[in-house]
């Protein structure tokens, strides 16, 4: 079968990479990401040399993000009143920087001398999922999409989330997709008889996943608490605006005051005006209704303080005392200006308020309201499982409070409620999410939705959940175990090559 053109093969990469979206919410096709990037690892095992591979790498990574994060453009220009060029063209830009990623490994790929099984099910698989947790950090972070997201709930691999968290299950899942490629390769097979043992593990791995389902890492307190989640379905383009902040601010003490439930929860920025200028009856009044149902409100709302900082926070009134968290990883460009001298003048422009948000500190403990220890975490940052994990195991709920009105009619609102899925598997907690048009839900441990609210409507979703105690393998670990697995397989990758150049 003779090789496509080089044009050929970029195009066939970046449509395998735009098909890979489909896996993730709102489709859930789990199994696509497998076939996606075995038929990516066969592009780059017929590369000519590292260059070819890189080019098709990055090929791949603008189908990919292309197709799954396009929705920037909508918060850029709709939103932020960029024009509509120049948001597309920083869109693209910022696709391009995450195609890179795919790029470096696809270079690497075919700079070893290694034999096509070691190369695709151990080497690759290790080294992209390792560049995948750097997608993490690097520059303050965007994990969106990491492929792991992608099984979870339904995926058998999604057992390993509770013991290896997200980049264990990203890491199996190339070696899934690196031990077809391998498969393919070996045609008609005659190899299989000798190499078994390799897809052999992994059909155990699966299986074991599968079983690791069923295991309750964690368990019931022993009580149970009846929880409201605020949808208010405020516009975007309404929310800040002055003349519309006292319809707001009837529109959630009415949610409010229609609910019977111990813990009431608003989303992220749901009262548009610093605490300070919040009116002290109208404060009371959320706490009184709270005190009468012996239990609390959880209010998104901005925080000012005296030397002119000001927070991204959610506090708490009503029968216990006011607590208050502060968001600590804050989005680039939207919450804070990375390189101000640079940027500064350019960000401002932007049609975003509150531009340079303050940092809270790493360390804070849950809010015990409603009889539950809570921990709290804002919009973005339940993309970073290693930083929900700081408030376990003494948290007996996870709360996500956002609004992601600023992504509008996208596929971005299902996405995020599947990374709170994984954040639940990850815990074994209940994931509360309360947002400002959608997806407000509740998730189980398990990770399923039990509960959600119909996007861009008011609603008060109301449901009754069991707090949780105990440490999941993950919640004691971290990343570190699957981060040993990643460089244990390199350097097994490495010790090969060494041996046999000798």
């Amino acid at each position: 079968m003779p090789t496509p053109r080089r044009s050929t093969q970029w195009v066939i990469a970046a449509a395998l990479g735009a098909v890979t979206v489909a896996g993730y919410a709102p489709f859930y096709l789990f199994p696509l990401p497998l076939l996606s990037f075995a038929g990516l690892f066969l592009l780059w095992q017929h590369a000519p040399s590292g260059r070819d591979a890189a080019l098709l790498g990055f090929a791949f990574g603008l189908g990919w993000f292309g197709a799954g994060v396009s929705w920037v453009y909508i918060s850029l220009s709709t939103f932020g009143a960029m024009p509509a060029l120049l948001a597309a063209a920083v869109t693209l830009l910022f696709c391009a920087y995450l195609a890179l990623h795919p790029a470096i490994i696809g270079y690497l790929s075919r700079r070893l001398a290694l034999s096509p099984a070691l190369n695709w099910i151990v080497f690759v698989p290790a080294a992209f999922t390792l560049i995948e947790w750097v997608r993490e950090w690097l520059f303050t972070g965007f994990p969106w999409l990491n492929p792991g997201y992608s099984q979870a709930p339904l995926s058998p691999l999604a057992g390993y989330a509770a013991v290896f968290g997200l980049h264990g299950i990203t890491l199996l899942l190339f070696a899934t997709a690196g031990a077809l490629c391998w498969a393919w390769l070996a045609k008609p097979w005659t190899q299989l008889r000798n190499l078994w043992p390799w897809p052999a593990a992994l059909l155990v791995i699966w299986i074991a996943g599968a079983g690791l389902k069923n295991v309750p890492w964690t368990e019931p307190i022993g009580t149970s608490v009846s929880v409201s989640l605020l949808q208010g379905n405020i516009d975007q383009d309404q929310k800040w605006r002055e003349d519309q902040l006292r319809a707001t601010l009837d529109t959630y003490l009415g949610m409010v005051r229609s609910s019977d439930a111990r813990l009431i929860i608003l989303p992220e920025t749901a009262l548009p005006l610093f605490l300070r200028d919040v009116p002290e009856n109208y404060l009371e009044a959320l706490a009184e209704h709270a005190r009468r149902n012996n239990g609390d409100v959880l209010i998104g709302v901005p925080e000012r303080l005296r030397d002119g900082s000001y927070y991204n926070s959610v506090i708490s009134v009503g029968s216990a005392e006011r607590q208050t968290y502060r968001k600590s990883h804050l989005v680039p460009f939207g919450e804070f200006i990375p390189l101000r001298p640079i940027l500064g003048e350019m960000v401002s422009r932007l049609a975003i308020p509150l531009q340079d948000f303050a940092r809270g500190s790493l360390d804070q403990q849950p809010l015990a309201v409603a009889g539950e220890q809570v921990a709290i975490n804002i919009c973005y940052e339940d993309v970073f499982g290693d930083e929900i994990i700081r408030q376990l195991p003494q948290a007996t709920l996870l709360v996500n409070v956002s609004n992601v009105a600023w992504f509008g009619r996208s596929i971005a609102p299902q996405q995020h409620l599947q990374i709170a899925q994984m954040r639940a598997l990850e815990t074994g907690r209940t994931m509360l999410r309360a947002t400002n048009t959608g997806m407000t839900a509740v998730v189980n441990p398990q990770g399923l939705v039990e509960a959600v609210a119909p996007e861009y409507q008011a609603a008060v979703l109301t449901r009754t959940v069991a707090g949780m105690r105990g440490a999941t393998p993950y919640v004691r670990w971290g990343n570190k175990a699957a981060l040993l697995l990643c460089v244990m397989g390199i350097a097994i990758a490495f010790f090969t090559l060494r041996r046999t150049r000798k």
